[in-house]
C-alpha cells in the first residue's frame, strides 16, 4: 500500500547542488526510518543517509559535510540536500523507508523502495 515517490534528480556540474525529495503515500502511520541509497554503474547499492522518526540522522563518510537529510513538513516526507557535488556522486538515488512493528512478541520490519532518480555530476 505504501508508495515512495522521488523527485529532484538531474544533471549538474562539479561543485553544484541538487535537492532530492521523497514522499510516501498510501500510509497514514509513521515510517520509523527513511533514507537514501544510491547505486552507481558497476557498483553495489550503498547507504547514503538515514533519518528516524525522532530526527536522528546518520551518513556515509563520503558525503558527511556535503549532504543533509531532513524531514519535510508533511508526515513521511524527506529531503536530501546535496552540496559540493562530485563526479563520484553520480548514481541512481533511491528513497527507502522502514516500518517496524511488534505484535504478540513478534518483531517485523517492512521495507519499501522508490523507483530511483538519476543524479549526474559532470563537467
Amino acid at each position: 500500500q505504501v508508495q515512495l515517490v522521488e523527485s529532484g534528480g538531474g544533471s549538474v556540474q562539479p561543485g553544484g547542488s541538487l535537492r532530492l525529495s521523497c514522499a510516501a503515500s498510501g500510509w497514514i502511520f509513521t515510517l520509523d526510518v527513511m533514507g537514501w541509497y544510491r547505486q552507481a554503474p558497476g557498483k553495489q547499492r550503498e547507504l547514503v543517509a538515514t533519518i528516524t522518526s525522532s530526527g536522528s540522522t546518520n551518513y556515509t563518510d563520503s558525503v558527511k559535510g556535503r549532504f543533509t537529510i531532513s524531514r519535510g513538513n508533511a508526515k513521511n516526507t524527506i529531503s536530501l540536500q546535496m552540496n559540493s557535488l562530485k563526479s563520484e556522486d553520480t548514481a541512481v538515488y533511491y528513497c527507502n523507508a522502514i516500518r517496524r512493528t511488534v505484535n504478540a512478541g513478534v518483531r517485523n520490519e517492512y521495507d519499501y523502495w522508490g523507483q530511483g532518480t538519476q543524479v549526474t555530476v559532470t563537467s
